[in-house]
């Protein structure tokens, strides 16, 4: 979701301070990696809503090896997601990434199971257009296999 393994692994532990003083609160919570999985998900929306998460800073980047078909892939599918909105990060995410079914990512995301079709739609015809010309027909023979999942 986060595009970042840094900032993956801080997201990971802001969800875990905050699923941890859940605990110690008054409430109970019966299925926690329910509970957990969702506290993830809204704190990565939540964080990305933040003005000064839209900040990227760069400078010169070092020389890299080359790379093969499939880590260029990998690269421009991870650089594309980051073009999409939180929630259509966060719907693609949950559905290919972590193979969850729509109703289970509705639920996570407390949205209908409509929004998550329609988001998911939108954030893979944002994808197909923003890798078309990146890597060409490997990219439409992986969204066409998506596709398929999807219907």
């Amino acid at each position: 979701m986060c595009g970042d393994a840094h900032a993956a692994e801080d997201l990971v532990q802001n969800t875990l301070i905050k699923v941890v003083l859940a605990r110690r609160g008054r409430r109970k919570i019966d299925h926690i990696d329910a509970y957990a999985r969702r506290t993830l998900v809204n704190t990565f929306i939540a964080s990305q809503k933040r003005f000064w998460n839209r900040e990227r800073p760069h400078g010169e980047l070092p020389d890299t090896p080359e790379r093969t078909a499939d880590a260029d892939l990998g690269m421009a599918v991870r650089q594309a997601l980051l073009c999409l909105a939180p929630r259509q990060r966060a719907v693609l995410v949950l559905r290919f990434f972590e193979d969850q079914s729509v109703q289970a990512t509705a639920e996570l995301l407390a949205v209908s199971e409509g929004t998550v079709k329609s988001q998911t739609a939108r954030g893979l015809a944002v994808l197909r257009a923003t890798l078309g010309d990146v890597v060409g027909n490997v990219v439409d023979e992986e969204l066409a296999e998506m596709r398929g999942v999807i219907r």
